[in-house]
């Protein structure tokens, strides 16, 4: 694979994994969505579909890695360094790409969301769910879970290793089944069994911080929300940001050192 191609891959694979992941939190957070109040089991099999689009369309191109964490798994594993900054430009670049396109599709019900009293406060406005979350959530606005994670409970020490550990779970999946021998991206079988694996993590992990497990999943829609011209849009929550991408990283790097101490 190119270099060319590696960027190109990951750039369209997790611009496509964003627009549906972000997509389904969308539908079921906006007010004015058909899908409002859908709930977790949405989110969570919403996400998995999302990677298993997004890891089709992509492999072919990439390997399709999509995940900082696992790229820079598959690095330790194998000791090869030399693509890892094209990998994560191109996973940035695409989750940015992927929630600008969550904007667009979902124009509409942000506004009405963002300025129904309800949901922003003002003459009239009442104690609401969003609102209970946006005072929970320290600096975070009452859309950025559409964007980004945020941690139910707010203790740094516990959020991270929560990310840690439903990281791990992901990238040994990834490194024992995902990828073919051939190096040539995700087989058909390995893609669906990553997938249901997301879906299976977010189903029993996801509670506490939602499932990030995915540095640029989380930094690259936070970075566009902080970007975006939302009215009453609240913070992107900037004091948590480190939490979903220093965690994951972890988890990915204790992933490759069980690989190669019990699987190689």
């Amino acid at each position: 694979m190119s270099s060319s191609d590696i960027f190109i891959g990951e750039t369209i694979g997790t611009a496509i994994l964003i627009l549906l992941g972000g997509g389904v939190c969308a539908a079921v957070t906006l007010k004015a969505s058909k899908a409002r109040n859908a709930g977790w089991l949405a989110i969570t099999f919403g996400w998995g579909f999302a990677v298993l689009t997004a890891v089709y369309t992509s492999a072919p191109l990439s390997g399709a890695h999509l995940n900082p964490a696992v790229t820079l798994a598959l690095a330790i594993k194998d000791g090869d360094w030399k693509n890892v900054p094209v990998y994560w430009a191109g996973q940035i670049l695409g989750a940015m790409i992927g929630a600008a396109l969550v904007w667009i599709a979902y124009y509409g019900q942000f506004h009405a969301h963002l300025t129904d009293r309800e949901i922003v406060g003002g003459p009239g406005a009442q104690d609401t769910t969003a609102k209970a979350v946006e005072a929970r959530e320290k600096g975070a606005g009452p859309v950025l879970g559409v964007f980004s994670t945020g941690p139910e409970v707010r203790v740094a020490w516990q959020n991270v290793a929560t990310e840690i550990i439903g990281t791990i779970v992901l990238v040994l999946a990834v490194l024992t089944q995902g990828l073919n021998d051939k190096g040539n991206g995700l087989g058909t079988l390995g893609a669906l069994i990553t997938a249901l694996v997301v879906v299976s993590i977010g189903l029993s992990l996801g509670g506490p911080t939602g499932y990030a497990i995915n540095p640029a999943r989380d930094l690259g829609p936070r970075i566009v929300h902080a970007l975006l011209p939302l009215p009453n849009k609240g913070g992107s929550d900037w004091g948590y940001a480190w939490v979903p991408v220093v965690g994951p990283l972890i988890g990915g790097a204790i992933a490759a050192g069980i690989y190669n101490v019990a699987f190689a």
